[in-house]
């Protein structure tokens, strides 16, 4: 039986998750747009959990208030049985939105010990060894871990993606370069358009000629799928408000009149304003629901001090701005205008 803390807690965490693309180094997020499949569902990982009789109890029944709440129930059911390897990564994701990130390390190496042959489970420990070193940095033990998966399955992105970090970050620019090439060729547009120039700047640091570019760019701008996007601050708001450069900016798009839940979402950070992206499928927190099988959508923008995913007081948001699909424009939205 599934424990119901486990459940509640998922369910709380499911939107606010799907907008964080799995990511170490927030520098680098603007630029790999894209490369990250975005996060599955929590509620649909929790098949596997054992539940405990407390679960049953009135008191387990009713929905968490706050995430700190949710988080104490997931945190005493893991206490009973501490067994779990799902229960620990659903609560070092939690504490990853809680900005926790030694604690976040700690649970994820829990779940990593639990779950050896789980490269999901390994990819999320290494990440967070990262998130969690002062200058975001990829240690000996989580390269151990990404070299170990790529050797099991060289087609695994987001261990190839973090490895070819973690090789720049050592000053070992020339095998960042041939580490992120095959990652080419999955990309869509912008995101590969994204890489390549990463790519080339590791070369040059390690000696190399850039890449041959020859076609690479021929069909791009008329094969993008999904939705772009350019998000930009209102110059007067700019002029006059003292953002946080560390602010969240989520972009999302949604069923105009229908449920909040986005059928696509990114998240950024007021530092990359202003910043182009597309939203495809990829950026879908929802598997049964994709961009590309709806007609229309609307497009907004919004800027949360708080980094929540969900709307509060206080937020910047644009107008949304309704877009019928398939789209080749760029959709124009402006942050601040109305502040």
């Amino acid at each position: 039986m599934v424990s119901l803390p486990f459940l509640l807690l998922a369910g709380v965490l499911v939107v606010a998750t799907s907008f964080a693309l799995a990511w170490p180094l927030r520098a680098q997020r603007g630029l790999f747009a894209g490369i990250v499949v975005a996060v599955p569902v929590f509620a649909l990982s929790l098949y596997s959990l054992v539940g405990t009789p407390a679960g049953l109890e009135p008191a387990q029944r009713e929905t968490p208030r706050t995430l700190a709440e949710a988080i104490a129930r997931l945190e005493a059911d893991l206490e009973r049985d501490p067994r779990q390897a799902e229960g620990w990564r659903l609560l070092g994701r939690a504490y990853r939105e809680e900005e926790r990130a030694e604690d976040a390390r700690d649970a994820f190496a829990r779940a990593a010990k639990l779950a050896p042959e789980d490269v999901g489970a390994q990819l999320e420990y290494a990440e967070s060894r990262a998130q969690a070193d002062p200058r975001s940095h990829f240690d000996e033990e989580a390269i151990a871990i990404l070299e170990g998966v790529l050797r099991d399955d060289p087609d695994q992105e987001r261990a190839r993606l973090f490895l070819g970090i973690a090789r720049r970050q050592a000053g070992r620019d020339a095998e960042a370069a041939e580490i992120w090439e095959p990652l080419l060729p999955g990309l869509g547009p912008e995101a590969a358009a994204g890489l390549r120039e990463q790519i080339d700047l590791a070369r040059q640091a390690g000696g190399l000629p850039p890449l041959d570019r020859s076609g690479a760019d021929a069909p791009a701008a008329a094969a993008t799928e999904g939705v772009r996007v350019h998000v930009a601050l209102d110059p007067e708001f700019a002029a006059r408000v003292r953002l946080d450069p560390r602010a969240s900016v989520f972009v999302i798009a949604r069923i105009p009149g229908g449920p909040p839940m986005p059928v696509a979402a990114q998240k950024r950070s007021v530092a990359e304003l202003p910043l182009r992206l597309t939203l495809g499928d990829g950026d879908s927190p929802m598997p049964t629901q994709k961009l590309s099988e709806l007609s229309e959508v609307e497009i907004l923008a919004r800027i949360s001090s708080s980094g929540s995913a969900t709307p509060q007081e206080g937020d910047i948001a644009s107008k949304a701005v309704r877009v019928a699909l398939p789209s080749s424009d760029i959709v124009e939205l402006t942050l601040g205008a109305d502040h």
